[in-house]
């Protein structure tokens, strides 16, 4: 199994404050992954590093053997945790513009997620739910071609209902050979889909490794695990 992302003492400090703790990981090809951790852990700035977004105080964090720059966001595709398209668009102009940007996305895909999900082309963003356009923002990030992505709370804000439906999207429309990260606290939610766990917390790796060898070791599910780990 090939390594997608290693990073080696990977710290992120604001003025005072530790994001990052002095990480050391590899995210193996392949395997859907949770960054599970409560809000205020870490998860954000992790992947902010990794999307190149932001610059490590300390260590090393290598994508595809590569720093993030240039080389690894034709790899990388990024979703944030906030809305960042642009409002004035249709739909149709959003799924174009992404073509023109992302050689490898794929324009066919991203058509027939939008028809699946009843969202109609010629919709200016801002006439939709912001459950809507959470949605076609994954849609977008899903649509590429890429070796790893990137999605930081993907469904956060949509309702319970749409949350399987987003979750099969997911795994349904990703290489087999690529790696997914997803960030969330919604543990429940996204236990099934997920191969590999990393739990973290107050910017510290304190779990890792094979969903089903950590079930088998602790006799619970991740949920059981997590709410544990992480209880007040």
């Amino acid at each position: 199994m090939t390594t997608i992302l290693s990073c080696r003492g990977l710290t992120k400090q604001y003025g005072t404050t530790t994001a990052l703790d002095n990480i050391d990981l590899d995210l193996p090809s392949g395997s859907i992954i949770g960054l599970l951790g409560p809000n205020g852990s870490g998860k954000s700035t992790f992947i902010k590093i990794a999307a190149g977004l932001l610059t490590a105080t300390s260590g090393s964090l290598l994508i595809d053997s590569n720093k993030p720059g240039v080389k690894t966001k034709q790899v990388v595709s990024y979703l944030p945790d906030h809305d960042y398209l642009n409002d004035w668009m249709s739909v149709d102009q959003l799924i174009r513009m992404f073509e023109d940007f992302y050689a490898d996305f794929d324009k066919a895909k991203a058509f027939d997620m939008v028809q699946r999900l009843n969202i109609k082309r010629e919709s200016m963003l801002k006439t939709l739910s912001k459950g809507t356009r959470e949605k076609v923002q994954l849609i977008l990030t899903m649509s590429r071609k890429a070796k790893l992505y990137l999605l930081d709370e993907p469904i956060g804000g949509v309702d319970p209902a749409a949350r399987d439906y987003i979750l099969n999207t997911i795994i349904g429309n990703y290489n087999e050979d690529a790696a997914v990260l997803i960030s969330t606290h919604l543990i429940s939610d996204v236990e099934a889909v997920l191969t590999h766990t990393i739990f973290i917390k107050n910017g510290k790796i304190v779990r890792t490794g094979d969903v089903d060898e950590i079930r088998q070791e602790t006799g619970t599910s991740i949920d059981a695990l997590f709410r544990e780990e992480f209880k007040c």
